[in-house]
């Protein structure tokens, strides 16, 4: 009910004045929405206007059943409340009997209820509200995209994230477990795999823009100045031969993956995680290879402070060529060095530093100053990475002296290899299994008359190969002058490899299924597209001091459950309420760090009449959308 007005003449002041009703709205058996006059009011007398919205509405909740717990804190709405109230009851404008059928409809049977469709909610409500916050749909909407490819587009990539499956999966899992398609708005009943691969295509297709856009979009969000950016490059496999591939090739696979074709990711991204720039490669391509074409794309695709930013590589890029190359363009960069330095002056000019890791592990920390190329080393020495690699050392080392003494053995059997070529190879075959242990032994051989071999002996230099134990150096060309804050920068390179294994693990981008190059670049593509989601979540959380993996957040997320519940009432109609479940605690804390809502939107009731076939679902006609 509401308050309606006219404009009439006031016999007490003889001025023009508002003349006001009570009005319902209902619908007639046509459809067609019509009203009826509850009362006639009349002048306000000393009413004012913007007291009537609280007389309206709970008017409104008395009719419906629905009366208020606390008064109003304004006595005078109160009093008119009451007395409008005698007066629809006195004129029999309203029915308070226990039969009224507003009543009657509010009254469920309890042993009628039941539950169906209950859909996954949590996650789903996450990944769609961060896409939001992100502004994809503008941005594809300002590309000239529809607003069906747009739907579709967010259904898939909150659907990747949170479901990580190929597309036929993806569909089954869309249609039977997740509500994405009630947030996104797409047509669930017109979702198909093919749909999903042609969109996974044009997303594909707009992959620079899309780069550009969100690495502005986030560092606008979140004021980042990508004053170190990071590069580092993965692979990930196939299943399958992939006959006529130019993308699938052989190469050195990170998962050891020696019988299966590969393809190769290179990413830039900043210290806080957030891609800039990504390109899929030949899976024979080798990393430090990768660099020279990048470099350019990385000026020209990012934001122009990564002009002068900081580019920390790992040891496989840093070849001189590629520093050389960086150099050139005005980058500085900070790498593992894959020489030794070449140390100038004094070297107790730049005494060992002791400092303490992230994890509480000691280090020593000591500059060296090159005299090669003029650069900055910093010497490393960890006593967490001694230990671990003396271990691996010692494992290497007695498996290298069992080969030794198989080749000893066999000098002394009957029929065993005596001749020195062959002895020779077998030693050389020991030395390519185990070269990391190897190049500290010295191997002797005696020869008889014959030409045959008789002895075998070795020497191990335990000296030289505990000396290195622990140690590696860092180079670049900054000139920082404390030795911390150049090995505070190098760490930053953790942030890429949580990228490489955020991918790998929580986004499930290993295996490759595709046939088509296309589809596998635009697989490749959407999962990145999903990272963005992800990192964005997380990295605002991690602000927060929540540092759950996103397979945890999604575990948290999947306590949400949209539910469609249904009963009978007092009239034999069916009563259908679509609401979503309050998040748990460890959810609520998560809805309050992202400042996002914890409910997508309020129960949605439908009431029909009791059905005459056995499709219930099918015959219960929606009354009321948002109750």
């Amino acid at each position: 009910m509401y308050f309606k007005s006219f404009c009439r003449k006031n016999p007490q002041t003889n001025l023009l004045d508002g003349y006001y009703r009570l009005v319902e709205s209902y619908r007639n058996a046509e459809g067609r929405i019509c009203h009826r006059i509850m009362l006639n009011i009349g002048f306000l007398g000393e009413l004012k206007v913007e007291q009537l919205n609280p007389i309206q509405r709970r008017l409104t909740n008395l009719i419906s059943g629905k009366p208020d717990i606390f008064d109003d804190p304004d006595p005078i709405v109160n009093q008119y409340v009451a007395f409008y109230w005698r007066r629809l009851v006195s004129e029999k404008k309203v029915d308070i009997s226990q039969d009224n059928p507003q009543n009657a409809q509010n009254l469920i049977d309890v042993k009628t209820l039941t539950h169906k469709q209950v859909r996954e909610l949590g996650g789903e409500w996450l990944g769609f509200q961060c896409l939001d916050q992100l502004g994809l749909g503008q941005f594809l909407a300002s590309l000239g995209w529809s607003e069906e490819h747009i739907q579709l587009s967010l259904t898939q990539i909150v659907s990747r994230a949170v479901y990580p499956a190929s597309e036929l999966k993806t569909v089954r899992l869309i249609k039977e477990n997740s509500a994405i398609c009630a947030l996104s708005g797409y047509p669930v009943e017109r979702l198909t795999k093919d749909k999903l691969y042609e969109n996974a295509l044009r997303l594909y297709g707009v992959k620079d823009a899309l780069e550009r856009y969100l690495s502005r979009r986030t560092n606008e969000l979140f004021d980042l100045k990508d004053k170190i950016v990071l590069y580092d490059l993965t692979n990930s496999y196939f299943e399958g031969t992939k006959p006529g591939s130019s993308l699938a090739q052989y190469g050195r696979s990170k998962e050891k993956r020696r019988d299966a074709k590969l393809v190769v990711l290179a990413l830039v991204t900043n210290q806080e995680g957030f891609l800039k720039y990504s390109s899929i490669l030949e899976g024979n391509m080798s990393d430090s290879k990768t660099l020279l074409d990048m470099v350019d794309k990385l000026r020209i695709e990012t934001a122009q402070i990564t002009r002068k930013a900081t580019v920390v590589l790992d040891a496989g890029v840093a070849t001189e060529e590629n520093l050389q190359v960086l150099q050139e363009k005005g980058y500085n960069y900070v790498c593992v060095s894959r020489r030794k330095a070449e140390p100038v002056g004094n070297p107790e000019t730049y005494p060992a530093q002791a400092h303490l890791s992230r994890q509480g592990q000691k280090l020593t920390l000591r500059r060296i100053v090159d005299g090669k190329s003029g650069d900055y080393f910093l010497q490393v020495s960890s006593e967490g990475k001694k230990a671990k690699e003396a271990a691996m050392k010692s494992q290497f080392e007695s498996r290298f002296e069992e080969e030794l003494n198989k080749i000893k053995q066999s000098l002394s059997k009957k029929h065993g290899v005596k001749q020195a070529d062959k002895v020779h190879q077998r030693i050389g075959r020991a030395k390519q299994k185990y070269p990391s242990a190897s190049k500290y032994y010295q191997i002797q051989t005696s020869t008889n008359n014959q030409g045959l071999i008789e002895d075998l002996s070795w020497i191990k230099d335990d000296q030289q190969a505990n000396s290195e134990l622990g140690q590696y150096l860092l180079r670049t060309n900054l000139d920082v002058e404390s030795e911390a804050t150049l090995w505070d920068i190098y760490n930053t390179i953790r942030e890429i490899e949580s990228t490489f294994r955020c991918l790998k693990t929580d986004l499930d981008l290993r295996p490759i299924y595709h046939k088509n190059d296309e589809s596998t670049k635009a697989h490749l593509h959407l999962a990145l597209l999903a990272y963005w989601l992800v990192n964005t979540i997380r990295y605002q959380l991690k602000a927060k001091g929540i540092t759950h993996s996103w397979t945890e957040i999604v575990r948290i997320a999947s306590t949400q459950k949209l539910v469609t519940s249904q009963a009978k009432n007092k009239l034999d109609q069916i009563v259908q309420i679509k609401a979503c479940s309050q998040p748990e605690e460890k959810l609520d804390a998560i809805y309050k760090a992202l400042d996002y809502k914890p409910i997508p939107f309020n129960p949605k009731k439908s009431v029909g009449h009791k059905p005459e076939s056995k499709n219930e679902q099918a015959s219960v006609k929606q009354i009321i959308m948002d109750d």
